[in-house]
């Protein structure tokens, strides 16, 4: 598999409706609510594109940008960033719909960065030997961009 196939295949959708009781006291989605979506999108994205045990490291960059409100529906979107030894970055975006029409805005995003973790949950080394082979071997400028995606 390319890289940027894997990238695009373990890209992570979810897709919710707000409900009354996800509302802060201004009746818009809760922040922490919200904060608790994306990190589990950005996990399972991780795990799919890693295939290992992984630990949330921080969260970088979170922008709220439009208020949602009870009953419209949101797309949870977490894609690969960058990769690198330990380290996995993961943006995550929120895209808001309304319900009676056919309108879309980005509402909130935000980069997660994981850790690749033993059963201690000590850091360990992603192995990218055999994704960077199965690369070099199929596609010579799919290498170069896993090489640029590989900063940590």
């Amino acid at each position: 598999m390319h890289l940027s196939e894997r990238m695009q295949n373990t890209e992570t959708h979810q897709f919710r409706i707000v409900f009354q009781n996800a509302l802060n006291d201004n009746g818009n989605l809760f922040g922490g609510i919200v904060m608790q979506w994306m990190d589990e999108v950005a996990y399972i994205t991780a795990i799919r594109f890693t295939r290992m045990k992984v630990v949330t490291v921080s969260v970088d960059n979170l922008r709220f940008k439009k208020a949602i409100k009870p009953g419209e529906m949101v797309e949870i979107i977490g894609r690969v960033k960058k990769a690198g030894r330990v380290k996995i970055e993961i943006l995550v975006e929120i895209f808001v719909e309304n319900s009676e029409s056919d309108s879309r805005e980005k509402a909130i995003d935000a980069t997660f960065t994981f850790a690749a973790v033993n059963n201690d949950n000590k850091p360990v080394v992603i192995d990218w030997g055999k994704l960077r082979n199965q690369v070099q071997n199929n596609n010579n400028a799919l290498s170069a961009k896993f090489e640029q995606l590989m900063v940590y």
